[in-house]
C-alpha cells in the first residue's frame, strides 16, 4: 500500500482552533486541519507554511509537533505530522476549502472529522484542557 506523507496545521487562537470543510474529492464536506503534501526536499515545517498560504494565504509560524497520525485508508497510507500553528501574517480566506469554523474544547465534535484527523482531537482537547487550566 502506497504511504502519503502529509502536514496538518492545528492553527490556534487563544482557546479556539481553525478547522476547514474540504472542497473536493471523496471526502467532500467532511472537516480536517488545513495542510497538504510533503514535497521533495521540503522539511514538515516548511510544507507546512508553503500549504497554508496556498489554502488559506496566510503566513503561520510553526510550533511543537503535536503527534504523528498513521492511518489506513481504502487505497493507501497517511502519515500525517501535525503541529500546533499560529497565524504570523494575513487574514485568513478560503481558497479550496468549501467552509471554516473556529472551535473550542467544548465543539471539537460538533463538525464530522475525517477519519484520520479524529485520531488528533482527543490529543488536542486535553492539551486545550491542560493550557486552560495555566
Amino acid at each position: 500500500m502506497k504511504t502519503v506523507r502529509v502536514v496538518a496545521a492545528v492553527v490556534r487562537q487563544g482557546d479556539r482552533i481553525f478547522a476547514t470543510a474540504r472542497g473536493y474529492g471523496d471526502f467532500k464536506g467532511q472537516w480536517e486541519f488545513p495542510g497538504g503534501k510533503i514535497e521533495a526536499g521540503e522539511t514538515p515545517q516548511q510544507a507546512l507554511i508553503r500549504e497554508i498560504k496556498e489554502e488559506l494565504d496566510v503566513t503561520v509560524s510553526v510550533g511543537e509537533l503535536i503527534g504523528t497520525i498513521e492511518y489506513n485508508y481504502p487505497t493507501f497510507h497517511l502519515s500525517m505530522d501535525c503541529f500546533w500553528c499560529e497565524i504570523a501574517d494575513g487574514e485568513l480566506k478560503l481558497l479550496e476549502a468549501e467552509s471554516a469554523r473556529w472551535l473550542t474544547k467544548e465543539t471539537l465534535y460538533d463538525v464530522e472529522w475525517l477519519p484520520a484527523d479524529l485520531g488528533l482531537i482527543e490529543e488536542i482537547s486535553e492539551q486545550m484542557e491542560r493550557s486552560s487550566e495555566l
